[in-house]
């Protein structure tokens, strides 16, 4: 038996596509070919709206082929198992979500090691492939992450790129209760990174740049709130801050930071700065202070999140656009309205 099927009665995948850059979305549709034999197939409910579309529909990163579908964020219903996959755990009817990765070669060291998110033969689920845009998308069985009770399907999607984001470095780097940590830039990923750090026990900062975002930052469980742009404010919490967890995309004052941070702090960065990060090496050596930046997850800590998610009851906060306004929820993006995430109803 090739696969396990539902109704799914061909091979061809209905999406939404870029034709060429600068041109909007329109519709699109492809044949993905034979099921592979380690592979599933997803009949997709929501796919989330991630900056990240943005930029590649717009060949932010010279990587873009055309015509391009975008669409990281899926959850959906697995409707085809392949023959490899099958007593993987999946089922048909089984809710699943699947981010920014779809695959990896799953025998490297880094594979093997349960850090598949580094795999040098990793798939990126939009780079070089068609994404989740489309009423079905295919992932290797083990990045398909099943959602737990708890979990609500219709806001879970950007769990699976910004949750996953700014989940792991609590675990990577050992984040305990005990710690006062900081957040830079509340926005798609940091919203979500103030909800995880408060939940995780710790005392929280956050910055921002925006003093409209204050009342937000607090009720989203930021313990106190202090402008990314003001040298005094900064400067009056110094030594205090054992991780800084920058999630904004914007070029700032890194030494200040620096002097936020206590002795052993680390500050670490997710979000994509756009410029070079010059910092003094002697504020580092004077504190042994690091350094350092991550990726998105592997599948080991995706389900890690959502459990996580569901017993605290934490939620991206979305705003939600049916498929047939995948244009205008693009622009919401681009133009910075989306408070936080923006969620696609692909049955709208």
């Amino acid at each position: 038996m090739a696969d396990q099927s539902s109704t799914v009665a061909d091979n061809t995948i209905h999406a939404w596509a870029a034709p060429a850059k600068g041109k909007p979305l329109e519709p699109f549709s492809f044949n993905a070919g034979e099921l592979g034999n380690d592979d599933i197939e997803v009949a997709i409910d929501y796919c989330g709206v991630c900056h990240s579309d943005l930029s590649m529909l717009n060949n932010e990163w010279g990587i873009t082929r055309y015509p391009f579908v975008p669409g990281h964020e899926v959850v959906g219903k697995v409707v085809r198992i392949g023959a490899h996959a099958l007593n993987k755990g999946l089922k048909v009817g089984q809710v699943v979500g699947v981010g920014w990765n779809r695959g990896s070669c799953m025998h490297c060291h880094p594979c093997m090691s349960g850090d598949q998110h580094l795999c040098h033969k990793i798939q990126p689920t939009i780079i070089g492939r068609h994404g989740g845009f489309a009423d079905r998308i295919r992932s290797h069985w083990a990045w398909a992450i099943p959602l737990p009770e708890g979990v609500d399907v219709t806001s879970a999607g950007p769990l699976f790129c910004g949750g996953i984001t700014v989940f792991n470095p609590l675990l990577q780097y050992d984040v305990r209760p005990t710690q006062r940590v900081g957040v830079v830039g509340i926005g798609g990923l940091g919203h979500m990174a103030i909800r995880f750090m408060h939940a995780w026990g710790c005392e929280v900062t956050a910055f921002t740049s925006s003093d409209s975002k204050r009342d937000e930052a607090l009720a989203l469980g930021a313990h106190r709130v202090v402008a990314s742009n003001d040298n005094a404010a900064l400067k009056a919490i110094a030594n205090q801050l054992d991780f800084i967890l920058v999630t904004a995309s914007a070029s700032l004052d890194w030494n200040a930071f620096l002097g936020t941070l206590a002795p052993k702090g680390r500050l670490h960065f997710v979000g994509a700065v756009p410029d070079p990060v010059p910092v003094q090496v002697f504020a580092f050596i004077s504190k042994q202070a690091e350094l350092s930046a991550s990726p998105t997850g592997a599948p080991s800590r995706l389900a890690d999140m959502l459990a996580f998610c569901a017993r605290h009851g934490i939620e991206p906060q979305v705003e939600h656009f049916p498929l047939s306004k995948v244009n205008d929820a693009m622009a919401h993006l681009a133009a910075g309205k989306a408070r936080y995430r923006i969620v696609l109803d692909m049955h709208a």
